[in-house]
C-alpha cells in the first residue's frame, strides 16, 4: 500500500497546478449576477449565460461543435407549474478539443437554473418574480467545466483522448437538454470513452465531503475512484448508481461510463439565496483537481469497460415516498401518461416486465396523466403491496402485476 500510494505521489504531485481560483470566482460570479436573472431555460438570462460560456471556449482555442458549424445545439422545452406549461427554445452549448486520438471523454455541466422562480421547483414560499441565481447549483460546475476547457487546452500537454465540454440547458426542467444531445449527439457516441459530470461542486466541506456518483458503471472507477479521494485527502461518500437526479444520467443510459461529483444539498438550494458569496472556491478548485488527476490515470489505459449498476436512485437525492418503481421518465414526452425512458435491473418495474418506450396509464386505482400524476400515485401505496400497471406499449394496451 505505501508503494501503492508512493506511485500516486509521483504520478500527481505536478498535475492540476494550474487551475486558478480566481477564473472560477470570476465565472461563477458572472453566471449567478442578478442581469442574468437566474438563467432560466429559454429566457434572455440563458441566452447571456450561453454567450459567455462560448466566448470563453474560443478563447481556450475549442472547436465548436454545435449545429450548423456553431457551439449551440436547439432543443424543445416546456416550462412553468403543472396546467400552466408553455413551449420554449433552449440551447446546449458544445465545444471539442481535438486531440488526434480514437477515444473522447464528456465533461459536463448544467447552466440553466429557476430563472424568476416560475418553473414551479423552488423551494421558497412565495417565491415567484424573485431571481434565483444558483451560484452552486450549477454556476459552480460551470465554472469548474470552463476551467478544465482552458486547462487542457493550455496545459501543453496531449492528453491520451479527446474531449467534449457541453453545457447543458434544462436539466431543472428533467434532464431534457442531455437527454436531447445523448438522442440526437453532434458527436459519435461510439467513441466516448465515459462522462464526467460537475453538478453542484460549490460548497465542500471537510466534515461532509463530496459524493462521488456513478462509480458502479465501471469496474475503472471501482478501482480508483476513492483511491484517488484518499490520496488527493478528499472527504468522499460513494453512490455506484449510474443514475441519479443530474444529466450523467443521459449518458449512462446510453451505456457510458459516468463519474458524477456532487458536494451536497444546503439550507440555500433552490432559493434565491443561492448566491456567489457562500461558494467555496478553494473547495471548488480541489473537485476540479480531482477530475484532472482522474484523467491522468484515464490516459494509462484504454478504453474503459461500462458495468451496468443496480442501485437505482444516487444517495445524494432524498425521496420522500415509501416505495420506488425503479423507471426513468422520459421529461419530454408531452402525450397522456409518464413515458419510461429506462428501467433498474432488479427493482419493481423491471421485474414486472415494463421496458424503456412504455407509456404508464394507471397505477391501481390511480390514472396518470403525467409525472406529477405518478409521484402522487407512488405515495399512495405501501411496500410489499400489489398492483395493477396499465400501459401502452406500441399502440397496444398491456396490464401487468407489479409488486412495490
Amino acid at each position: 500500500m505505501k508503494y501503492l500510494a508512493l506511485i500516486f505521489f509521483i504520478s500527481f504531485s505536478v498535475s492540476a497546478q494550474d487551475i486558478k481560483v480566481k477564473n472560477l470566482k470570476k465565472h461563477v460570479e458572472y453566471l449567478s449576477s442578478d442581469k442574468l436573472q437566474g438563467r432560466g431555460t429559454g429566457t434572455s438570462g440563458e441566452k447571456m449565460a450561453s454567450e459567455y460560456i462560448i466566448k470563453q471556449f474560443k478563447k481556450a482555442g475549442l472547436s465548436p461543435l454545435g449545429e450548423n458549424g456553431g457551439y449551440l445545439q436547439l432543443f424543445p422545452a416546456k416550462k412553468g407549474k403543472p396546467g400552466k406549461m408553455t413551449p420554449v427554445e433552449a440551447h446546449n452549448v458544445v465545444a471539442y478539443l481535438n486531440n488526434d486520438k480514437p477515444y473522447t471523454i464528456v465533461i459536463g455541466a448544467h447552466y440553466d437554473h429557476l430563472g424568476m422562480g416560475d418553473q414551479g421547483s423552488s423551494l421558497q414560499a412565495n417565491s415567484e418574480g424573485q431571481i434565483h441565481n444558483g451560484a452552486d447549483d450549477n454556476a459552480s460546475g460551470v465554472a469548474g467545466m470552463l476551467e478544465l476547457a482552458r486547462y487542457f487546452s493550455k496545459n501543453n500537454i496531449t492528453e491520451n483522448y479527446n474531449m467534449v465540454f457541453i453545457a447543458f440547458s434544462g436539466e431543472e426542467l428533467g434532464l431534457v437538454g442531455s437527454k436531447f444531445i445523448a438522442d440526437n449527439p453532434t458527436f459519435d457516441l461510439k467513441n466516448i470513452n465515459c462522462m464526467f459530470n460537475l453538478d453542484m461542486i460549490g460548497r465542500y466541506r471537510t466534515d461532509k465531503g463530496v459524493n462521488i456518483g456513478g462509480v458502479g458503471s465501471s469496474k475503472f472507477w471501482e478501482e480508483n475512484a476513492t483511491k484517488l479521494a484518499e490520496n488527493m485527502a478528499i472527504k468522499y461518500t460513494v453512490d455506484s448508481s449510474g443514475i441519479g437526479p443530474s444529466d450523467h444520467t443521459s449518458f449512462y443510459l446510453k451505456d457510458i461510463p459516468v463519474l458524477f461529483l456532487f458536494t451536497g444539498a444546503h439550507q440555500e438550494y433552490h432559493k434565491p439565496t443561492d448566491d456567489a458569496n457562500l461558494i467555496n472556491y478553494e473547495g471548488q478548485k480541489l473537485m476540479v483537481e480531482y477530475i484532472i488527476k482522474m484523467i491522468d490515470l484515464l490516459g494509462t489505459t484504454d478504453k474503459i469497460t461500462f458495468k451496468k449498476t443496480s442501485n437505482p436512485h444516487s444517495q445524494a437525492a432524498k425521496s420522500t415516498f415509501k416505495v420506488t418503481m425503479g423507471v426513468i421518465p422520459d421529461y419530454s414526452f408531452d402525450g397522456k401518461g409518464m413515458k419510461i425512458d429506462g428501467t433498474t435491473d432488479g427493482k419493481p418495474a423491471e421485474k414486472a416486465g415494463i421496458k424503456a418506450g412504455d407509456i404508464i396509464q394507471k397505477i391501481g386505482d390511480f390514472e396518470i396523466k403525467d409525472v406529477y400524476g405518478y409521484m402522487e400515485a407512488l405515495g399512495k401505496h405501501e411496500k410489499g403491496q400489489t398492483v395493477t400497471i396499465k400501459i401502452l406499449r406500441k399502440g397496444e394496451t398491456i396490464e401487468l402485476p407489479l409488486t412495490f
